[in-house]
């Protein structure tokens, strides 16, 4: 088998142009039309690099030197926080935002939907301290319990009390009891031998509400010195009214075990949404970013045209955020998630809010829509907000046999939204909207997105 010749070879240093950026935003330069990425490097840079991998298709290489910088490259807080929490910190603001609408311009050319219309980014006022959730894993550093974060793709430890993109109140909460489990000399997970007794540590905070929730993780059934703990905690963060121990005994990287017990306060927090009340405990799913969830429910709920009149369902609808939002604009709203704890929270929350015409249902979508058509439901509109791997075809059949006038799409990954986008335009259904992109995660490479698609009339005239 004959060698695979390419234009570049390992540890070569040379001198390249960088023509675009990549979805996980590395910058790409072009040796003989054989594409190298480069991390932190951006459009229009001259730079000087070191190649380090090389595949058939692409290879890698690091940047050694700048000979010219973009005029949207903007200064660096802190460089490391760049290897995990965020990626983009080095682009300029509104250069990101250009980035995410090119990143689905991009993916919508080549699936030959480039006639599709991209509206611009909604972007933030202020792009950083967003995330009202925080899950920091603890580790022990030269003797003693530090929280921090993961390098990109490594177990490399960071120890951290800035997280830039974090609610700044989390980050105070984080080190104040950073440094109580110091007093109390506990010792951090060691995922390698399986020891120790702190994990993580989970903090949640209502942007609204103001309201504060602790999650100590342990590997350990027992927290060590727990009513000293949760004393001290609750005298010196008088905002935290959920304080809780949760137990992950299993050699994994999921963060949270099964078992919760709950140490002061009340189990759960609450916050307030587009003017609806949520209840949030530990294992809850809830946006991250409230204010940018409000502007992307308002858009899909605009897009929907909702005159009061219409039924929807709410496929994965979660504890109900966005169906109950659209509850008070329809008729009836029927909303549907396999996770049967989401459900229970859904209707809780609904109640909570004095909403009377949703119904919330625990499986499968398409099962529960095909039980729904054949009870005679039809829907005006079909709501879907999948997870990253995007629809199953099951369910896009399922959702255009209810016939809908409308389908809005919400998406958290534009490769599967454009996938899923060709199979509806196959089904008889168009994009007849600009696509919205909304930025929900700043400082990163993801983008949300909204899609209006509606039902293609059939010309019976011949």
């Amino acid at each position: 088998m004959a060698k695979l010749k390419l234009p570049v070879y390992k540890k070569e240093e040379l001198t390249v142009r960088i023509e675009d950026l990549t979805y996980q935003g590395l910058g790409v330069a072009k040796v003989a039309g054989y594409p190298l990425f480069i991390k932190e490097a951006l459009p229009g840079e001259e730079v000087v690099v070191k190649v380090e991998k090389l595949g058939k298709h692409f290879g890698y290489a690091k940047a050694l030197k700048w000979l010219s910088t973009s005029a949207d490259r903007v200064k660096t807080k802190a460089k490391y926080l760049q290897t995990g929490i965020a990626p983009l910190m080095h682009l300029s603001y509104p250069a990101q935002l250009a980035f995410k609408q090119k990143l689905i311009k991009d993916l919508l050319a080549k699936a030959h939907l480039d006639q599709l219309e991209v509206a611009q980014t909604l972007g933030m006022a202020q792009p950083y301290a967003y995330r009202n959730k925080a899950q920091v894993p603890v580790r022990q550093v030269r003797g003693q319990l530090e929280i921090g974060f993961f390098k990109q793709g490594s177990h490399d430890f960071v120890s951290l009390e800035d997280f830039y993109i974090q609610d700044k109140r989390i980050d105070q909460v984080l080190v104040t009891v950073r440094d109580i489990l110091r007093k109390y000399q506990l010792s951090a997970y060691d995922e390698k031998s399986h020891t120790g007794v702190v994990r993580h540590l989970m903090v949640r905070r209502g942007y609204y509400s103001k309201q504060v929730m602790v999650v100590i993780v342990t590997r350990t059934k027992k927290l060590p010195h727990a009513p000293e703990i949760a004393r001290d905690i609750l005298a010196a963060c008088p905002d935290v009214v959920s304080l809780l121990h949760n137990v992950n005994e299993a050699k994994t990287n999921v963060i949270l075990g099964s078992k919760t017990e709950l140490l002061a306060g009340q189990t759960e927090i609450e916050d307030q949404l587009d003017g609806l009340t949520f209840k949030i405990s530990a294992q809850s799913f809830y946006q991250i970013n409230p204010t940018q969830t409000e502007r992307l429910y308002q858009t899909a709920i605009k897009q929907a045209g909702l005159t009061g009149k219409e039924t929807v369902i709410d496929a994965y609808c979660g504890i109900g955020t966005i169906s109950l939002s659209m509850a008070r604009h329809a008729n009836k709203v029927y909303g549907v998630e396999i996770v049967p704890q989401a459900i229970a929270d859904a209707k809780r929350n609904a109640e909570v809010n004095k909403l009377t015409n949703l119904t919330f249902e625990v499986g499968e979508a398409e099962s529960w829509m095909a039980t729904w058509q054949a009870q005679g439901i039809k829907p005006d509109v079909i709501m879907v907000d999948p997870p990253r791997k995007g629809l199953t075809e099951s369910l896009i059949t399922s959702a255009t046999a209810m016939a809908p006038k409308k389908i809005v799409y919400v998406s958290c990954n534009p490769a599967t939204l454009v996938r899923d986008l060709k199979s509806f335009i196959a089904k008889g259904y168009q994009v007849t909207a600009p696509i919205q992109p909304v930025d929900q995660f700043p400082q990163t490479t993801h983008v949300e997105t909204v899609v209006l698609m509606s039902r293609v009339k059939v010309n019976t005239m011949f």
